[in-house]
Order: C-alpha cells, then structure tokens, then sequence
C-alpha cells in the first residue's frame, strides 16, 4: 500500500520572489527535486491553493501544500535472501555485504541482489529511492553499507555523503611493496575506450583516496585506505594508476605475482584468490534523527584473513 504524504510549509520572505520548484526543494528538503517536480506539474504541490508551474515565482507568506502519494518507483522484486544486519533502526540498516552479491538491480543481475532482499525484509523501503541504497560496493567487494529506511534519512544521508563527512575506511592488499603511506588526487571518468571501466581523465569528478600501510609482504602490501570521495571503483582505479593494482582485479591489470620461494601453500591461497582483496571495514555517519555520530567495524571475511595469514606465514618486510 502506498504512503500518504500531506505537509504545507510557508514561504518565507528570504524565498519570496524566486521559482517554486527552488523554494520547494528548501522546503520539503526530504524529497528529491526531480519528484517535487513531478508533483508540482501533477497538481499534489500547491500555493495557496492553486495549480503552478515549476518556474513561477511566489511571494512571501505563499502557503505551499503537498499532499501526494509515494509509491514505488521500479517493479522490483521482493526476495527472501539473507542479509547479515549489523545495526538497525527505524531510520537506518547498516549491512555487511558478502563477496558475491550485487548490490542494485541492472544489465546481468536483474533479481537476487540485496535491494531485493531488502525489499523483502521491509516492504515500506519500495517508496524510497533505490530501496535506501544511498552507496554501493562493488560485487566482489565485502563490507559495510548503509541504508535509509526513511526519506528524511535518505535525504540526509546522501547530503551527508555530498559533503564528504560520511568516514569509509577500506582493507586492501595491493600488488607491489610501499615505502609508506599517501594519498591519491586524480579525477576520475568513464574510460574513453572500455566502457566498463573507470579511468583516472582529464576533466573527470574529482577523487581523493588516502592509504597507509599496515603490513608489507614480499611482493604484496597491506593498506588501510580511507576515501574522501566516492566515485565508482575509485580505489581500484587508484590503486592501479600509482602502479599498484589490488591482488585479484584482474580488471584493472592484477596479474598472479608469486614470491620467490613460495611453498605450495602460498601458490594456492594466491591462485584460488578470485577477487579484488578489498573489504569496507569501517563506516562512521551522523545519525539522520538523532545527531549522534555513529560507527561500525566489519572483520575482515575468511578469504581475506586466509590470504594475509599465508602471505604473513612466508615472510613480513620491515
């Protein structure tokens, strides 16, 4: 069943004289523009009243009532899968996401996402944009996510992730051995000639990524890498235009490197290693209600701690 929204709001005479469409968007900031939009031409957002197009301008004390329904945007598919939920609330679910598992429905994987299991576990997330899903993760990556349960959360939270206060901390291992720590700005965009890849571009968004090291390893190193930006696949795209592209991306120029002297041990972690070593082990967020900073750790996955225990078991670099 689809929710019933009614909410009117006056214009103060700081918005008197500018577009509705602009004024609304301050005013019932928990929706999106785009769907104000369509409500202002739909008639569900009125002044005083009255049916308005997006681009006329209202005067102070105009009275702004909407009153709409949300109903769901996609004919997504509600689907029993598991989901391992490390915090939830009214507002919020924070999951840790399992290797293997697409995060939104698309080209290749039109069912048996999380989005889909999220709509199982709660039906009311089908009125909010992509089911809450305010960032994503990679399917091979593991880790945290956040989702908002509600529009006042989804709204926030994307602000939040806008301004660049949302803390996303990452474990890697990344072929190739650092001397120490650094960080990485270089625009980000689409690859001119792959489009299935990211690249860093001239004119690109921009892209900031930050790593120190944790552990090196003989031809590996173990990096904690903190993003400020979150642009698609950025770490991996990162990691590999420094020359150091992570263990088992074999998208972005990962090939098998073997240390001298391996044991059959460590050849076969290695070569079993069918992934980008990369897991979201840290998210930390202000709370969209309370205002309370929050924080959540994620360990690493079994394959993740195989691996670094192997690599450890030939032989640590000082």
């Amino acid at each position: 069943m689809n929710e019933r929204i009614r909410h009117s709001a006056t214009v103060s005479p700081e918005q008197g004289g500018h577009r509705i469409d602009q004024v609304a968007a301050e005013l019932f900031s928990d929706f999106s523009r785009a769907r104000l939009q369509e409500w202002i031409k739909s008639g569900h957002l009125t002044a005083d009243g009255a049916v308005v197009r997006s681009r006329d301008k209202v005067k102070s004390g105009t009275v702004l009532m909407l009153d709409a329904e949300l109903e769901s945007r996609e004919n997504w598919t509600a689907q029993e899968l598991a989901l391992d939920v490390v915090y939830e609330d009214s507002s919020l679910l924070v999951i840790n996401k399992p290797a293997g598992l697409v995060v939104h429905p698309g080209a290749g994987s039109p069912d048996g996402t999380m989005l889909n299991a999220l709509l199982f576990r709660d039906p009311q997330l089908a009125a909010i944009p992509r089911a809450g899903i305010v960032h994503r993760l990679d399917k091979d990556t593991t880790g945290l996510l956040v989702v908002a349960r509600t529009l006042q959360a989804h709204a926030d939270l994307v602000r939040q992730l806008q301004e660049r206060t949302v803390k996303r901390e990452y474990e890697a291992v990344v072929c190739g051995l650092f001397t120490g720590g650094g960080k990485v700005d270089a625009a980000m965009g689409r690859h001119p000639r792959d489009r299935v890849k990211m690249a860093v571009v001239a004119g690109g968004k921009p892209a900031v990524t930050h790593f120190r090291v944790l552990q090196r390893f003989e031809t590996y190193t173990h990096v904690r890498v903190q993003l400020e930006t979150g642009r698609t696949h950025q770490i991996r795209v990162h990691m590999a235009h420094i020359g150091h592209p992570l263990l088992g991306d074999t998208l972005y120029g990962a090939r098998l490197r073997l240390p001298k002297h391996a044991d059959e041990d460590l050849k076969a972690v290695l070569s079993n290693f069918q992934r980008q070593a990369l897991h979201a082990a840290q998210l930390g967020l202000v709370h969209p209600v309370s205002g309370e900073y929050m924080q959540w750790q994620a360990p690493l996955p079994d394959d993740m701690r195989d691996l670094l225990k192997a690599l450890a078991a030939h032989g640590e670099v000082t």
